[in-house]
């Protein structure tokens, strides 16, 4: 259309007399047109539709644009009300095609244990969520929403996902590339139901095992910590090499965006007490809990949560020195901040007592996206009339925003915001079974072995005519499987999901000929004579999350203890603890004759069986300090009078057993 301008010449001669203001000569203007040719008008025409479509090149929807200029061009075209949208984020149960329509909604997220339908297969899953993103894209800027959900020990609250030993467990490993292929599963699993961001890796260093989000920690160790947020790569793809640090990286439709939490200090809390106050100094904040951030960052993360907790006293919701002024400023983190659920109602004591201050403080010190996840209109409506009334400024809203434009920019989602079925089949695939079985059987840490190196009781024989397998926790893949999985505080039983529990995997493993008897808790005399070879007591903590795993006893939940006096004072026996942290069992070291720490292993049970039957060698290390008795904690390797029941890094190992 470049000979539009030579062609309409006479015509803008016309339009050029139509805008004179001597109004007298109108009528010969309309003579003159009326004697144009037809074909002319035909070309305006022809020029006007190349005009619009022009106008409608919108730069921050073409990827070939850099991505700062996609996201000024995106910003420079948003109201306010557009922006404060994309800071929200609602959960989605009160999300629908309306709602993230009407308020321009950034991001959903599904709370633990909240899901589409009971079972809901990946297809549903990607049902609701491309709903949700239809909605959003149907909005005068079409922004994508970004779906988020807690993934922490695999796509864990999905029913049939492959659910991952808890972090603790993979502390034990001491083997971040095991780690890293996990995230890669994990990825997976989770785009296969239509979601592209998780909630992962807790990257807490746990220094109180009474607090009840110590599973989620790797190690009481900072360098362990580190070392495992090779599981960030993992989730979102390896970096380019030259990327520039601090800035988000997602490789494309099979990884996700990661998030690093909780930022910071979260595992430092007095007594373990959770969303509690760490009380420690700058060297203690940087040395302990800080260089899992720092490594983050350097590996792309894309996200970092907020942790609820305190420092010194001061929320770190409000905590702009640490938020901003380190974390964004000194680290140069270029992603998104994002809230706990609720985390600025808890600002202020008791939560959502003050919620204007609480949006106030918690915009201020640098949350960029609100997990509301409620009451969202509150939210919207505060912070609105805040920043038109200068009491938050325009240029913290628009940091906000280009840092979540600058995510979903560089995750492709404004190229392919809709989820399709094309990985449905990754969902608990095979692969990522035997992956996790691997994790189990690496995780296990071996804390006694018999009387002594000239009589191992591990690893059992698979030939025996009688076998017992005891406990609460041997034939329950709920409690195997901890806190966190299908529902937030997790379940008992084996109807859940899919997996094999413990005494499925002993049944597998052994010879056809022994007789495998299971009684939960058995008492004395059953024991004495039944004739059994050996047995088998698996016990433990039973599930729990968050504040409701707090705990000043770390006590084996009942009768555990009762039946590893009943079966171990009456045939040799192994004894595996299930539980998200060391507990007590100074005083039944005696009667065991073997010790396994199984941590919190998942779905895949046969791991646990792959090495007490000798398959495989016992080569996990603890991560964290098994104490002698309560009154000892706070327990660190390194501190003065360290005096445990078994210190950081034990763990005995065995050789596998050569069958023909």
């Amino acid at each position: 259309m470049r000979a539009c301008p030579e062609l309409l010449s006479p015509l803008f001669s016309i339009s050029l007399e139509l805008g004179s203001s001597d109004r007298g000569r109108s009528g010969k203007i309309v003579e003159k047109m009326a004697r144009a040719p037809i074909f002319m008008v035909g070309i305006l025409v022809l020029c006007c539709f190349s005009g619009v479509t022009r106008a409608e090149y919108l730069k921050y929807k073409d990827p070939k644009q850099p991505l700062n200029t996609r996201i000024n061009d995106l910003l420079s075209r948003m109201s306010l009300e557009e922006k404060i949208g994309q800071m929200t984020q609602i959960e989605r149960s009160v999300a629908s095609f309306e709602v993230m329509k009407k308020y321009y909604i950034g991001s959903v997220l599904s709370g633990g244990g909240s899901v589409p339908a009971p079972q809901a297969s990946a297809e549903t899953w990607i049902d609701m969520v491309n709903d949700f993103q239809n909605g959003s894209l149907s909005t005068r800027l079409g922004i994508p929403m970004i779906y988020g959900i807690d993934a922490v020990h695999g796509h864990n609250n999905v029913y049939r996902a492959t659910i991952f030993p808890h972090n603790v467990g993979l502390g034990a490993t001491r083997d971040p590339a095991l780690v890293k292929r996990i995230g890669a599963a994990t990825a997976l699993e989770v785009r296969a139901t239509g979601i592209p961001y998780v909630f992962a890796p807790c990257i807490a260093v746990c220094r109180d095992p009474r607090w009840g989000r110590c599973y989620e920690s790797y190690s009481e160790d900072p360098k362990i910590v580190q070392a495992m947020t090779e599981i960030i790569p993992g989730l979102q793809g390896d970096l380019p090499a030259g990327s520039r640090k601090g800035v988000p990286y997602v490789a494309g439709k099979k990884n996700v965006a990661a998030c690093s939490k909780h930022y910071v200090g979260d595992g430092g809390t007095t007594n373990g007490v959770n969303e509690n106050n760490t009380v420690t100094d700058w060297h203690g904040l940087l040395g302990i809990h800080m260089p899992g951030y720092y490594t983050s960052i350097i590996k792309g993360v894309s996200t970092v949560m907020v942790s609820y907790s305190s420092w010194n006293g001061v929320k770190m919701h409000a905590n702009g020195n640490l938020v901003t002024g380190f974390l964004k400023n000194k680290l140069r983190f270029r992603g998104f901040v994002i809230s706990d659920w609720e985390g600025i109602d808890r600002i202020t004591s008791p939560p959502h007592a003050n919620y204007s201050y609480s949006i106030q403080a918690g915009i201020s010190a640098g949350i960029d996206m609100v997990m509301v996840p409620s009451n969202f209109t509150e939210f919207i409506d505060g912070l609105t009339f805040q920043v038109n009334n200068k009491i938050i400024p325009m240029s913290r809203i628009d940091d906000a925003v280009r840092r979540i434009l600058r995510v979903k920019f560089t995750m492709g989602l404004f190229e392919d915001p809709l989820a399709d079925t094309s990985l449905v089949n990754q969902l608990g695939s095979q692969e990522h079974r035997e992956l996790a079985r691997e994790a189990v059987r690496r995780s296990l840490v071996l804390l006694k072995n018999g009387e002594g190196a000239d009589a191992p009781l591990l690893p059992l024989p698979k030939k025996a005519p009688k076998i017992l397998v005891a406990g609460s926790h041997a034939d329950n893949l709920g409690y195997q499987c901890g806190g966190w999985t299908i529902q937030w505080q997790g379940l008992s039983g084996n109807n859940l999901t899919s997996g094999t529990t413990i005494l499925s995997a002993i049944k597998n493993t052994v010879d056809p000929k022994t007789k495998v008897v299971y009684e939960e808790n058995p008492d004395t005399d059953t024991v004495k004579s039944g004739k059994f070879s050996y047995a088998i007591v698996v016990v433990g903590e039973h599930p729990y999350a968050e504040t409701f795993g707090d705990s000043s006893n770390l006590t084996i939940a009942d009768p555990g203890t009762s039946t590893i006096g009943n079966v171990c004072g009456a045939v040799k026996c192994v004894v595996v603890i299930i539980s998200g942290r060391p507990v007590v069992i100074q005083p039944y070291v005696a009667v065991m004759d073997a010790i396994v720490a199984a941590w919190l292993p998942g779905t895949e049970g046969q791991g646990v069986a792959d090495v007490l039957f000798g398959d495989y060698g016992f080569t996990g290390k603890l991560p964290r300090t098994w104490f002698k008795t309560v009154d000892q904690l706070p327990l660190n390797v390194g501190d003065p009078h360290y005096d445990p029941l078994f210190p950081f890094g034990f763990g005995l190992t065995t050789a596998p057993v050569k069958r023909n």
